[in-house]
């Protein structure tokens, strides 16, 4: 792991928790995505670990984007060579061949958005204590005068459809969670007191995805089956779709699955 700590890596239960943790706002940075970079591998090569969750530390922010004071030192070639290293650890998120859940606990704008628009879910944080003001979730970037450029015009239009992503990138408009969810940003909210009681709500979550409950790799391949398979022409789609099936017919977990659905009992995977 990246020895400033700017991701907090634990791995228990079958989930590797990665926390964003740069105050006050878990603003990016190149030192903070190598450190991203690097749980992801770690997190990828662990056979123990069956599902990621992202969260940001703290109560307010799961991430305000890029470091916007070290853009404006920053010379345009690094800003170039940021972006592209950016770019590519959240393709490593996506290409990782298990589930990535985002759990946005707090104000997810600008490049924190970009960061959750990568994982394969996202989850919001409703916060139900007395005055409480909702965490936003938005790509303001037409304010600095610069577009999305950590993936955000792609993957959101991908999302919603060019239009809808179009109008909310044009506008800079931040949504509250509630309008999210509504918009297809979020899948789901969860309400809770508190930060830490949303984040434990998400890991309960997450843990349904995992053995003995859910055949994790086949829900790792479903997820490369639908990454990969949304790119290419249908036949292609189909031809990967095949090869991924016969993958899982050699696991243990689909003889696991048959066997139980014949004789009638729950199934008990391993994620193997």
């Amino acid at each position: 792991m990246n020895e400033r700590s700017l991701v907090q890596y634990a791995a228990s239960e079958g989930i590797a928790l990665l926390t964003l943790d740069n105050p006050p706002a878990n603003a990016y940075s190149y030192e903070l995505n190598r450190a991203l970079d690097d749980s992801i591998l770690c997190a990828r090569m662990d056979d123990s670990v069956h599902v990621l969750v992202l969260r940001g530390a703290g109560d307010r922010f799961f991430c305000a984007g890029a470091d916007i004071a070290m853009l404006e030192k920053a010379q345009p070639a690094y800003k170039y060579a940021f972006c592209l290293h950016a770019n590519e650890t959240l393709l490593r998120l996506e290409n990782t061949p298990k589930l990535v859940i985002a759990a946005l606990n707090g104000h997810t704008v600008g490049g924190g958005l970009e960061v959750a628009l990568a994982a394969d879910i996202r989850v919001g944080w409703r916060a139900t204590a007395a005055g409480a003001k909702p965490a936003l979730v938005g790509l303001p970037e037409v304010s600095l005068g610069v577009l999305p450029g950590t993936g955000g015009t792609q993957r959101l239009a991908r999302l919603v459809g060019a239009s809808r992503a179009l109008e909310l990138m044009a506008e800079g408009r931040n949504l509250d969670m509630a309008e999210a969810e509504r918009l297809g940003i979020v899948n789901r909210t969860i309400e809770a007191a508190t930060a830490d009681e949303f984040v434990a709500r998400a890991m309960e979550y997450a843990r349904g995805f995992c053995p003995p409950a859910k055949a994790s790799r086949a829900v790792g391949l479903i997820k490369r089956a639908v990454r990969a398979g949304s790119g290419v022409p249908l036949e292609s789609g189909l031809a990967l779709e095949r090869e991924l099936q016969q993958q899982l017919f050699l696991s243990e977990d689909a003889r696991e699955g048959i066997g139980a659905y014949v004789a009638r009992r729950k199934p008990a995977f391993k994620g193997k």
